[in-house]
């Protein structure tokens, strides 16, 4: 196996090494918001259930609104899009702090201000998450991501305690302008870097056709559902310590903000350690190995929590619990990317985000209702057996392996020439391709057309068909509409070095010495008096690859 690169080596790129110190300041900056907020909500209510949804109310927006984001990341500048996002949220937070000076914070006000926030992550985060792919190789993605979520969780380790210190020290308000000031540094980053020039050859998708691209890929790629099932689970049950914390400090430790913030910083300094095994990990187990262990060692600092009643031995669990997070969440991450061609990634996170923290929304909303119920020590060791459950799905479930899948496009395909004078906008368009198939392949030819099938809809294609001669049995025809000639374009260009095996298989299993024939023809659902369409001039017909 190829070594991976080092850490070092990946800090000799000068916009990676630039944009994660920026990012450092960023997250100490929300890590030490999260603390306030969390804190602030335990003096403006005695409600379990509103110090639970500080947790939720960030995570909720990143839920509903990461598939729209995705289409800003794949279909827009990512710089742009990271540069409005984090404008927004400086924007917010100085609005925040200003109430907190005042006064004039509610607990509904305080909700609110942390849900737009929240809004403005999960604004960034698609695009942020893509871009790495635009400033790191493949093979150096999975190093990426695992510093990314290193340098998260080194200022997990000392935000939180920092937070707690400046809570304790000058109050909420001072909390929240450091948070505020901490944007400044990413913002200038993103200013100085020089994004990659994007291909512009086609015209930008619709809105609603890039959401229901993004819906199709995923739908149609068995391995990214089982990555998204797997991550809501996860985020399902284990948000429960990071939405429950606040009140076992206050109830069960009897803590003031100060311990609330040291107990965070060692899930940081676990989570940390984790980033720091990751990759030693991932060469030598495999991805379901590494995640059944992440779900158990999560269940383990659950119950830990739960019993104790000793700062030192809460602090333990929950570095344990930081490891397995980042691990878990990590992993998942990098499965989503080297699993997903660069056309569709953003939406593919998007998604896989939703999921995610979709979990995260509803099981802070969950555990802090049920811990209002039957208090937090039960809800903990309730949860600490459904983590035991999301271990046991990947006995039926296994996440898959991405080592060696080539996304990269395929590069066949040519636009050909048409006699018409179409547009991009020109359409709606069918696509016939013949095949002559001998009986004795004609199982063979159907397994491949069943895999040809879920390619062709996965990229595009509606109304796919597979049309057998009855006069002429060995005469077969694939069929499928597409909205737009750009559509079409689209659609083949999207095919990748993956499918290449597929596509020479039904080249090799045709008769024939110019392959498939390819018809490919603009419909009409009514019949025009005069024909609606210009001649060019005669300068032949070039076929595309089928």
């Amino acid at each position: 196996m190829q070594d991976r690169p080092s850490a070092l080596t990946l800090f000799h790129n000068q916009t990676f090494r630039s944009l994660w110190i920026a990012a450092l300041a960023s997250n100490f900056g929300g890590l030490v918001q999260a603390v306030a907020a969390g804190w602030m909500m335990t003096t403006l209510s005695d409600s379990q259930s509103m110090v639970a949804l500080v947790q939720g109310s960030v995570s909720l927006p990143i839920m509903v609104f990461s598939l729209l984001a995705g289409v800003f990341a794949d279909n827009f500048d990512r710089r742009r899009v990271m540069l409005i996002a984090q404008g927004f949220m400086f924007a917010v937070s100085i609005g925040l702090t200003i109430m907190a000076f005042e006064g004039l914070l509610t607990p509904w006000l305080l909700l609110a201000f942390t849900f737009l926030i929240g809004c403005g992550t999960a604004l960034h985060n698609p695009s942020w998450q893509a871009t790495m792919g635009d400033i790191v190789t493949r093979e150096e993605l999975p190093t990426a991501v695992s510093l990314n979520s290193m340098g998260f969780n080194l200022m997990r380790s000392v935000g939180p305690a920092a937070g707690g210190a400046i809570v304790a020290l000058a109050g909420v308000a001072a909390a929240f302008a450091v948070n505020a000031l901490s944007y400044i540094a990413i913002i200038l980053a993103l200013l100085r870097w020089k994004a990659p020039v994007r291909d512009t050859h086609l015209p930008r998708e619709p809105m609603g056709s890039a959401f229901s691209a993004g819906l199709r890929y995923v739908a149609m790629s068995p391995n990214l559902l089982q990555v998204i099932l797997r991550g809501f689970w996860f985020g399902l049950t284990g948000v429960v310590l990071l939405a429950l914390l606040p009140v076992v400090v206050r109830e069960t430790l009897e803590g003031t903000a100060f311990v609330y913030g040291v107990l965070l910083g060692c899930f940081g300094l676990g989570a940390v350690g984790g980033a720091l095994m990751n990759a030693r990990l991932r060469e030598r187990f495999k991805n379901e190995i590494i995640a059944r262990g992440a779900f158990v060692g999560f269940a383990v600092s659950c119950a830990v929590l739960a019993i104790s009643s000793y700062a030192s031995l809460s602090g333990a669990a929950l570095a344990l619990a930081g490891a397995c997070w980042v691990l878990a969440l990590s992993m998942f991450n990098v499965t989503v990317q080297l699993s997903t061609p660069r056309w569709v990634i953003g939406r593919a996170l998007a998604l896989y985000q939703t999921g995610t923290f979709g979990g995260m929304a509803a099981g802070s909303w969950i555990w802090g209702a049920m811990s209002e119920r039957v208090g937090p020590s039960s809800t903990l060791l309730l949860v600490a057996g459904l983590l035991i459950v999301g271990a046991l799905i990947g006995l039926r479930l296994p996440l898959p392996e991405s080592h060696g899948l080539n996304l990269d496009p395929l590069g066949r395909f040519k636009e050909p020439t048409l006699r018409f004078d179409l547009t991009y906008g020109s359409g709606p368009v069918m696509v016939m391709v013949d095949y002559e198939i001998d009986q004795a392949d004609v199982p063979e030819f159907l397994a491949a057309m069943a895999r040809r099938r879920r390619v062709r809809i996965r990229d595009g294609a509606q109304q796919w068909a597979l049309l057998r001669d009855l006069q002429n049995p060995e005469h077969w025809s694939e069929s499928y509409h597409v909205p737009t000639w750009g559509e079409y374009v689209r659609h083949n260009e999207r095919r990748t070095q993956l499918d290449a095996d597929l596509s020479d298989l039904l080249r090799r299993l045709h008769r024939g010495p110019n392959g498939p024939t390819v018809h490919r023809m603009i419909e009409r659902q009514t019949v025009p008096l005069r024909d609606d369409l210009a001649l060019k001039p005669d300068i032949g017909d070039e076929a595309g690859k089928a």
